[in-house]
């Protein structure tokens, strides 16, 4: 059974120069798998709007549907380290919903962090969650929540303003007290940059080798997910081709009745006459209680 890692170990993979692997998935199913294939962590994301749900973006979710789908990885994945996502809406207000909403996801999903988006605009949030006894996961760069103020899903840093601005979120993240920090879609010089000058672990998607980890949507990285893949993710396998030809042979052999089969069919066990001699009885009951 694999030994659940702490932000202590984390630590010391970044010292050693071990990468660490993490995956964003939403249910117990594909929990139990990676912890199986041996992930070192895993984040209930709030890509769940957009992949289970079937939303344009993550802005709708609501704590009680993140809370739900991380009680469902949790149960798959005893034995890995789970982070919780603050979605939209839930550390904006104030410092004290983000530290009500952030204890929720300990107390009541067992998460071992939580993650947040933002920079410096969110780094009074990062403290306040900090100070109350939480692991906190910064997230800068292309950040979903925001996206449309950013118009859209696209790269950022890549100009030199916009990457000393990540540059400048990512000290403010740091300083604020997140004991690691993901960036999404920036440059591979733009990380490799922060990487270098910030003592935390750095983890990429989207972002480049040059860091302390990576991290995928299973959605993409198992080919789940048909509207569009990222530019960064390989596809490691093609769920969504496989799935499909085996719901159109389900339809197929339903139609032609050549399902199910004897195989797949149970037999009564007692004698054959007195259950015809049950079943007429009761035809007969039901037909006289129709008239």
């Amino acid at each position: 059974m694999a030994k659940k890692k702490s932000i202590l170990d984390l630590y010391q993979m970044k010292e050693k120069g071990e990468q660490a692997v993490w995956i964003v998935l939403y249910d117990a199913c594909y929990a139990s798998y990676a912890e199986e294939a041996g992930m070192d962590m895993i984040l209930c994301g709030d890509s769940v709007g957009m992949i289970v749900y079937g939303m344009n973006g993550t802005v709708p979710v609501t704590m009680d549907v993140s809370i739900a789908h991380c009680q469902g990885v949790r149960r798959g994945a005893p034995n890995t380290y789970l982070i919780g996502d603050m979605p939209f809406g839930a550390y904006h207000a104030s410092t004290e919903d983000a530290v009500r909403n952030a204890v929720r996801f300990y107390k009541e999903a067992d998460v071992d962090a939580i993650k947040l988006e933002g920079g410096v605009a969110v780094a009074d949030k990062i403290e306040a969650i900090t100070k109350a006894g939480m692991v906190v996961f910064g997230h800068i760069g292309l950040t979903p929540q925001s996206s449309a103020s950013m118009g859209g899903f696209k790269a950022q840093g890549r100009t030199t303003d916009s990457a000393k601005a990540i540059i400048e979120d990512a000290i403010a993240v740091y300083k604020a007290g997140a004991r690691v920090l993901l960036l999404e879609g920036v440059p591979e010089e733009v990380c490799a940059f922060v990487h270098k000058i910030l003592p935390i672990p750095v983890y990429g998607i989207g972002a480049g080798a040059d860091c302390d980890g990576q991290v995928l949507l299973a959605a993409d990285a198992l080919g789940m997910f048909k509207k569009f893949t990222p530019k960064f993710t390989k596809k490691y396998a093609d769920i969504a081709e496989v799935a499909t030809a085996g719901l159109t042979e389900y339809v197929k052999d339903v139609k032609e009745r050549a399902f199910p089969g004897p195989e797949h069919k149970y037999k009564i066990s007692g004698d054959p006459e007195e259950f015809q001699k049950l079943f007429d009885k009761m035809e007969a009951e039901f037909k006289k209680s129709e008239e």
